[in-house]
């Protein structure tokens, strides 16, 4: 058992390391008698997709594309292929809270096929560094599009964060930012209310999307008309809702004043405006369940707390556990399994009046929550929430494509777009629990097999068990 252990982790090791080859040396490949998810949510049977460096080449019936001489055939026959997914809201390179993302989270993002990350606070320097190894093709990640450290108050909570006391502090923060070349910027709770239009209008100057918590010193509809671009953790929202949003200003908030108060046309008047505005929402429903109920959710026999390094395990979630017991899960867990009912009615609600959503996870930030696996969990969340399977895919695809301005590049299967792609045993669209049904995946025009992917999860479980 040893020497196959061994034999897996260099096989794995030279795979994650090997350089990819230049584009247009690399091997074709031909995904043949397949059904593509197509992107109006129908499904084309017996195609053929044919990938050529980074890029889809072709695409059409089986038998009637061109398919290049020396093409690695996939025989997909019965099987179902999609866009790569994404991951809209993560953390993996938070200081020493969350240590070892690139041993752990990058391959646990991608033996999940997911093909595109948003991180939401990290290391800098870290992460651009990983970005750069996987544009080589000297790491194998998934695309990552970033913030660096987060702006947050005086006096900051988290590692990857900015102080920020004053106006001034904050629009230095924003042009720093840009200088050192992050893709937007993310906002934290604790910012104060001058210092938040500052940067917003910094941002607006500096050409660069906000996005984040709403302020605890901001109203949702305020954050949403100054152009505040998603909303994560539904933030602002129940507040927004409520007959006492001045009150909740200045605190004392939690699930059981959210419904005591919660008031309907005042509702309905702030979705209305996040429709409007199209200020995209990231609920990660996966986290608030965690995050809500973490004293009513047993782990100790989840079978995916293998993949997680013991750092994980015994450092960085019972901190996270200690501090939400006692600072957030104070109302009696009875009503705050009504409030998470009530988190996937009014994101029902949003969804079905227009306001635009992504699927994030906040990993590995909470203790229910796994990278990779968890996005799938998520996309149940959103079906039970009143989301059509297919419309839980989009939030995970092309809505994110949207988001970024990169719909030219990704988000559908279409000729010339990025060759990102999910291989599946069985349709999504039938039962949404069938994205985790993982045949292959195509990552920047490289073909993973199952095998690949086992491989990737083995050095994922190696690698915890001792870090």
């Amino acid at each position: 058992m040893k020497t196959a252990a061994i034999l897996w982790s260099l096989s794995l090791a030279f795979l994650l390391l090997a350089p990819a080859q230049p584009s247009s040396f690399q091997k074709a490949i031909a995904i043949t008698g397949v059904s593509v998810i197509d992107a109006n949510g129908s499904v084309r049977s017996d195609m053929t997709v044919v990938v050529l460096g980074d890029r889809i080449a072709g695409i059409g019936k089986t038998g009637q594309v061109k398919v290049p001489g020396g093409t690695t055939i996939v025989n997909a026959r019965g099987k179902f292929l999609m866009p790569g997914l994404w991951d809209m809201h993560v953390h993996i390179a938070f200081g020493d809270w969350v240590p070892s993302g690139k041993e752990a989270a990058l391959p646990l993002f991608v033996a999940n096929g997911i093909t595109g990350i948003r991180e939401m606070g990290g290391d800098l320097d870290t992460l651009l560094q990983w970005r750069a190894e996987i544009a080589r093709g000297t790491l194998v990640g998934p695309r990552i599009v970033l913030s660096g450290p987060m702006l947050d108050g005086p006096k900051m909570r988290f590692p990857s964060s900015v102080a920020i006391g004053t106006p001034e502090e904050g629009r230095k923060a924003v042009d720093d930012l840009k200088a050192k070349g992050v893709d937007f910027i993310k906002v934290q709770s604790f910012i104060p209310r001058t210092a938040y239009f500052a940067v917003v209008d910094e941002a607006r100057k500096q050409g660069l999307t906000l996005a984040g918590h709403v302020p605890d010193a901001i109203r949702a509809s305020e954050a949403s008309d100054a152009g505040q671009k998603s909303i994560e953790h539904l933030t602002g929202v129940f507040e927004g809702c409520s007959t006492a949003e001045d009150d909740f200003l200045n605190g004392n908030k939690g699930p059981k004043r959210f419904l005591e108060t919660y008031n309907e046309p005042r509702a309905r008047a702030l979705i209305a405006r996040l429709a409007r505005n199209r200020t995209w929402q990231v609920p990660t429903l996966v986290w608030e369940r965690g995050q809500w109920l973490i004293d009513d959710i047993d782990t100790s026999r989840d079978p995916l707390l293998k993949y997680a390094p013991s750092s994980w395990r015994n450092k960085t979630w019972p901190m996270f556990t200690e501090s939400i017991i006692k600072e957030l899960d104070t109302d009696d867990v009875t009503i705050r399994r009504r409030f998470v009912q009530k988190e996937l009615e009014i994101v029902g609600a949003m969804h079905r009046a227009g306001v635009p959503f992504m699927a994030g996870t906040d990993t590995a930030a909470g203790v229910d929550v796994m990278p990779g696996f968890s996005l799938h969990q998520e996309l149940e969340y959103l079906v039970k929430a009143g989301f059509s399977p297919y419309e839980a895919l989009q939030a995970a695809t092309r809505n994110p494509a949207e988001f970024l301005g990169l719909q030219d590049q990704m988000g559908t299967i279409e000729e010339g777009k990025l060759a990102n792609l999910v291989l599946l045993d069985a349709s999504p669209l039938e039962d949404i629990k069938n994205t985790s049904r993982i045949s292959a995946v195509v990552l920047n025009g490289r073909l993973l097999t199952r095998a690949d992917l086992d491989l990737m999860l083995a050095q994922a479980e190696s690698f915890s068990k001792s870090h």
